[in-house]
């Protein structure tokens, strides 16, 4: 400390990436194709997320077509039908 009570001023400047800099959300690349077929999907046949369960039974519900909701689909399947409920019918 300095004889004013104060840490003395670093000069050196650090250069390390920020972590924001290499995250997709705060830095998105509008060049890369982020809207994938389902069909592509990696983890696409893992079971459908407890989100889209959720969302997936409410749409059903809404469009009066409970058949549409099914708990053993998986992600892909899942993201399907939430795509066409939203749609609607017809559309």
């Amino acid at each position: 400390m300095t004889s004013h009570g104060k840490a003395p001023s670093r000069s050196a400047v650090n250069h390390k990436p920020s972590a924001e800099a290499g995250n997709p959300k705060a830095n998105p690349d509008l060049s890369d194709n982020q809207i994938k077929d389902p069909d592509e999907w990696i983890s696409g046949n893992e079971p459908m997320t407890g989100a889209q369960a959720s969302y997936l039974k409410t749409l059903s519900e809404q469009a009066h077509a409970p058949e549409a909701f099914d708990p053993g689909l998986d992600k892909a399947e899942a993201s399907k039908r939430i795509d066409q409920l939203k749609r609607g019918p017809g559309r």
